[in-house]
């Protein structure tokens, strides 16, 4: 494995998503009772794990392929990387964005790489992949 970086949400974003989950809980217990706040309050603090872990992004980089989440391809057809910033991100995956690219995003990470797709059987131009660590994954699909 040359690269691997997994992308979890923030705590601020599971903070949220639980402050939202305890103001229906709320209602539900000013409406309903103990019992019914109790099980509603349990099934959606279950949920929440299962959401932090499918919104995860896996990528994973070796000598052969390029895996994002459950997108992946064969490292000879992965073409130039360019790494983005913030504000280049936000062009790319908003204004100047193309229908037909592969977006392996997270809205919370600001910075990523664009790598094009160098095969002519595919119509994906690119692929964007958000990353914190966005110099070294260019780096290595560039070598």
């Amino acid at each position: 494995m040359q690269f691997r970086e997994v992308i979890s949400a923030p705590l601020w974003l599971i903070a949220f998503v639980y402050f939202l989950f305890l103001s229906l809980v709320l209602a539900i217990w000013a409406a309903l009772g103990d019992m019914p706040a109790l099980i509603i309050l349990i099934a959606l603090t279950a949920a929440l794990f299962v959401m932090y872990q499918k919104t995860k992004l896996v990528i994973e980089l070796d000598e052969s392929e390029l895996r994002v989440g459950p997108a992946h391809i064969e490292k000879k057809y992965c073409g130039l990387a360019t790494t983005l910033d913030e504000s280049a991100l936000k062009l790319v995956r908003g204004r100047d964005a193309d229908p037909a690219a592969y977006l392996g995003i997270r809205f919370w990470q600001a910075t990523g790489v664009k790598m094009l797709v160098n095969d002519s059987r595919d119509r994906t131009p690119y692929w964007l992949i958000t990353s914190k660590r966005g110099h070294e994954l260019t780096a290595l699909l560039n070598k």
